[in-house]
């Protein structure tokens, strides 16, 4: 938002330096960017008038100027420009003067003649005919200005304003105005803010003779109001208007168009003018676009229109983008006798999202966006006819359209002085912070904060300690430590998390963390089958690529994919973890679930099915896990038959590990063996076990039997295991398969296991008895099975 000086004295009365005002105005909490003086680059250019003109004695092209500059003896200048004669007044740059851009004039000879200086086009003083449209564009600037000789040049044509450019956070639409910023203004240096309130005349005749509104989506368009303006005289606006939105960065174009602009700027409600003999049937309806709509706006762009788009439409067609910009019959012409001012609320969300859609980012978008109050549109439409009445632009009709479906109530938030005071460390009385809070346009009602309606961030009280904080002084709040103690701390879950990386660290495997989008190829290599469930990925909608177009399903591909670039990198051995998360998609148009899974990948030498089988086992001990149960794995296409095992704890299956089938293998071009597993977080962590207890050295010797079974070749080793468990019961100290026999004296199908255990008490020696009776039934319990002992 750029800010005219000389508008901002309008309002409230500001006499200080401009980085003066700068600085206070940011440390209130109204950010300045920077700002410019208008002209500061020209120096010693001033006002003059030919006297004569003569032609140069050697050069057709060019003429002799004898100028009066407010010296004490004429100047004579060299020119060739043809637009020149006695009695004109003109810029006149003497000797020693310097123009924008930093040009230099000295004097000098132009065949022959001297030449004391140089006569100024508007071009050439960084004005265009814009600026001042009596002028002509190619020539020098012959002045109509009410001035004096001598005069500089930069007073002369009002070419001296201070333009401060702030930076608008959004929840502040107020401030995208002159009369927000200066109230801020206001509020700071402590001055009056004088708003008059604008008084229209008005003519004879009704506006319903002429309009009629009528708007079918109330959520979008909270209200619309309107005004007819007849006898319209199209011309350039005034100089002071002029200078002003020039000072805004805001180009003039003609009294109506520029008095919309100047209204926009100086209220911060934008404004839009119909010429009435484009508006069909005289008719004004505010609806959604339809199906195959399109409209051409005032940029001369043919725009598709959608549903969810409010437009602003006459009888027929639409003849404007709400909020946005108008279309291309919307404007006004040279012609131009009936003009409709049009003052409206929409919704913020609405305009936003039109305006994203079709690509136009304009000054009304920017503000209707950030939320506008409804009631701010009266005020705007009578300024607007205000000063049509003021310029002589036209007759403004009697009476006023106005839709209002706003129903806005104002914000009243309690006044709470020791909560304040604590909160900002500060200590204010209630009367100060009163006198803070009113010049703002707040006002008291009992211990409420009855909040202005152009304030709309203000919610709660906090909002309120802000408003205090920034004009009693940032700089001014003193330093405090902190108090109270903190109280974050980390969930059970989260410590879980830490205990299973550190263990995986522990046993050797470095961690990596790979992306959550993959390429659907991914699936192919680790052998997935076409009718996987695993396959259904939810897609990327705007992907960067094939590489990133899904989420992933399982952590196994990502872990192969930094396995084969070690591999190919020749690095002999790779031991690495990811807690990754798998995305499982669920019902159409929901998210998807989450899942949490350790998946562990690696390969190198003495490294087999029994290392990470040793690393699962170590893991559940270390995070004290139930006790798993490994189960043999057939159908795993990523892994071979003969070499996976699904993982079982507390009765739920919560993973599978083995070795990388060869042919996954060969399509990550791997020539060594992989080894990997993947388990679930969340069935991990419902696996815990009470913690563990300290338990003391035994006092008492160990009684150990080694027996020797023999079972079905299918029989898993775990299932004979577990049997010997239950049956020896809580004296059992360890139990250790140290042998697997297959040969002569052993059946076809058949295997013979040998295990070593180890009994003890805490309490006493166990006898001889005792421990040959768990012997005993233990092969009870086997025989049950239908596994015998060896002979």
């Amino acid at each position: 938002m750029n800010l005219s000086m000389k508008w901002l004295n309008d309002y409230v009365k500001i006499d200080v330096p401009p980085h003066e005002f700068a600085h206070r105005m940011t440390m209130s909490g109204s950010k300045v960017e920077g700002y410019e003086i208008e002209g500061e680059e020209i120096s010693n250019v001033v006002v003059g008038k030919i006297l004569s003109v003569e032609k140069h004695p050697d050069a057709d092209k060019l003429v002799v100027c004898m100028l009066d500059v407010g010296k004490d003896a004429p100047i004579q200048i060299v020119t060739g420009a043809d637009n020149v004669f006695p009695g004109a007044v003109v810029p006149v740059a003497l000797d020693g003067s310097v123009l924008p851009d930093g040009v230099k004039i000295k004097k000098g000879k132009l065949r022959g003649v001297e030449s004391n200086g140089m006569l100024c086009s508007l071009n050439e003083l960084n004005l265009t005919v814009h600026d001042f449209p009596y002028a002509i564009e190619d020539g020098i600037f012959i002045m109509e200005e009410d001035c004096e000789i001598g005069q500089d040049i930069r007073s002369a044509i009002g070419l001296n304003d201070t333009s401060v450019e702030f930076e608008i956070t959004s929840n502040r639409p107020d401030c995208l105005s002159v009369t927000g910023l200066a109230r801020e203004a206001a509020a700071t240096f402590g001055k009056p803010f004088i708003l008059p309130k604008p008084e229209v005349k008005g003519s004879a005749g009704k506006i319903e003779d002429y309009l009629t509104v009528q708007v079918e989506n109330p959520a979008l368009c909270r209200r619309y109001m309107a005004k007819v303006v007849k006898n319209v005289k199209i011309a350039p606006s005034p100089r002071w208007m002029r200078e002003r939105l020039r000072a805004s960065g805001v180009r003039p174009i003609n009294n109506l168009v520029d008095i919309t602009n100047y209204v926009m700027l100086e209220y911060g409600q934008p404004m839009h003018a119909f010429d009435l003999k484009y508006v069909e049937g005289h008719q004004i309806v505010v609806r959604n676009a339809k199906a195959g709509e399109t409209i051409e706006t005032l940029d001369g762009t043919v725009h598709n229109l959608s549903e969810e788009m409010l437009v602003i439409c006459d009888g027929k067609k639409p003849a404007a983008v709400a909020g946005v910009m108008g279309g291309e019959y919307s404007g006004i012409m040279e012609d131009t006798e009936t003009v409709v001012f049009e003052s409206a609320s929409f919704k913020g969300a609405s305009v936003r999202t039109t305006a994203k859609k079709l690509g136009l980012r304009t000054e009304s978008s920017s503000r209707f966006e950030k939320g506008l109050s409804a009631k701010l549109c009266e005020d705007a439409l009578l300024r607007a006819c205000e000063l049509v009445e003021q310029l002589g632009a036209g007759e403004v009709v009697g009476g006023t359209i106005d839709v209002d479906n706003s129903a806005e109530t104002p914000v009243r938030v309690k006044l709470e002085p020791e909560w304040i005071n604590r909160f900002l460390g500060i200590e204010l009385s209630r009367e100060e912070m009163v006198g803070i809070l009113e010049p703002l346009g707040f006002v008291m009602d009992g211990d409420d904060v009855v909040s202005p309606s152009f304030r709309i961030d203000i919610e709660h009280k906090a909002d309120i300690a802000e408003e205090i904080a920034r004009f009693y002084g940032y700089d001014r709040i003193p330093v405090t430590a902190i108090r109270g103690t903190a109280q974050g701390r980390l969930t059970p879950e989260q410590v879980f998390e830490r205990k299973m990386s550190r263990s995986m660290l522990a046993m050797g495997c470095n961690e990596i963390q790979t992306y959550s989008f993959i390429s659907p190829k991914y699936y192919d290599k680790i052998a997935l089958p076409a009718d996987s469930t695993l396959r259904k990925s939810i897609e990327i909608t705007n992907p960067l690529g094939e590489d990133t177009s899904v989420m992933r399903t399982t952590l196994l591909p990502s872990m192969m994919e930094v396995l084969a670039r070690n591999y190919n990198n020749r690095l002999p051995q790779a031991y690495l973890f990811e807690n990754g998360i798998e995305f499982i998609p669920t019902e159409p148009d929901r998210l998807p679930e989450e899942n949490k899974v350790l998946c562990a990948g690696l390969y190198g030498p003495k490294t087999d099915f029994y290392t990470i089988k040793g690393i699962v086992e170590t893991l559940f001990g270390e995070l004290s896990l139930s006790e798993p149960d490994f189960l043999p794995c057939k159908d795993d296409p990523s892994f071979h038959p003969g070499r996976c095992a699904k993982i079982f704890a507390g009765g739920e299956e919560i993973g599978v590990l083995g070795e990388i089938h060869p042919k996954v293998l060969d399509s990550y071009g791997m020539g060594v063996k992989c080894f990997a597993a993947e388990l679930s977080v969340a069935g991990m962590y419902r696996a815990l076990t009470p913690e563990r207890r300290y338990q003391p050295l035994p006092k008492f010797p160990a009684a150990t039997r080694d027996i020797s079974v023999v079972c079905d070749e299918s029989t898993p080793m775990m299932e004979v295991e577990k049997a010997i468990k239950k049956a020896v019961g809580k004296s059992l100290e360890s139990i250790a398969l140290f042998d697997v026999y297959r040969g002569e004296q052993i059946e076809e199908g058949k295997k013979s296991l040998s295990f070593a255990i180890s009994m003890r008490s805490y309490e006493r020696t166990l006898t001889d008895e005792e421990a040959d009776n768990s012997i005993r039934r233990v092969l009870k319990a086997l025989g049950e099975m239908g596994i015998a002992l060896r002979g």
